[in-house]
């Protein structure tokens, strides 16, 4: 691109995929991404910070909200790499307005000890969250963007792999409220009001980039 090249995401692999862009990339490159704790590789000049997987902590919080500082003042030559992998939900954590941290991470451990699929789990995150379900592709604009995806979600819906932060969501909230009532779990209270407030409505979250999925269980399976 004539403007900056930025890499961003989250996910078990995406510091692996940050060394790769790295060594294949051949101009200015600056950017974070953030991986799980154990998972780092030696970068240059892509920032990885390591945080909490399966439940979010607040090194994943922090480095968050920096990579939605980093997206600020963004121009139509710009272009942003976003890398997404399986855990990229818990390590991308920034609760929507309203939803404090705490119980947050109170509904994603109940999520996951309920034994909801993961399609479920992710519905529920994207609508409880500043940056899933196609938020952070959104504050990517209006520079161009295009994400590369492994997916391990079944069916590979990339709107679920790492619930999606920069596919938008067609799930609603009415869809999230009806999987937290289903596992009959006890809510907290700022997530059920903010939950209630979105309650039948659509919220048109436009679709600004493009995305590939570049390896998946069926992929992993054939080259087995």
């Amino acid at each position: 691109p004539e403007g900056r090249s930025i890499v961003i995401g989250a996910g078990k692999a995406s510091a692996a995929m940050a060394e790769t862009i790295e060594h294949h990339w051949p101009g200015p490159l600056q950017g974070l991404v953030i991986t799980r704790y154990g998972y780092f590789r030696p970068c240059k000049k892509i920032e990885i910070v390591e945080a909490g997987h399966p439940v979010p902590d607040e090194a994943g919080l922090v480095a968050s909200k920096r990579i939605m500082d980093l997206l600020e003042n963004q121009q139509e030559d710009d272009l942003v790499l976003c890398l997404i992998s399986g855990g990229g939900s818990s390590l991308l954590t920034l609760p929507a307005k309203g939803i404090n941290f705490t119980e947050k991470q109170m509904v994603n451990e109940m999520l996951l000890k309920c034994g909801a699929p993961i399609s479920e789990i992710n519905t529920v995150r994207k609508h409880l969250s500043a940056v899933k379900g196609g938020r952070l592709g959104q504050a990517c604009g209006p520079a161009k963007l295009h994400t590369f995806i492994i997916s391990d979600v079944p069916g590979d819906d990339p709107s679920l792999v790492a619930s999606g932060p920069t596919i938008p969501s067609l799930s609603t909230a009415s869809d999230a409220m009806a999987i937290l009532e289903k596992y009959d779990l006890n809510i907290p209270s700022s997530v059920l009001e903010h939950l209630n407030q979105k309650v039948g409505e659509i919220e048109a979250i436009p679709y600004n980039g493009t995305h590939s999925i570049i390896a998946s269980a069926r992929s992993s399976l054939d080259a087995a």
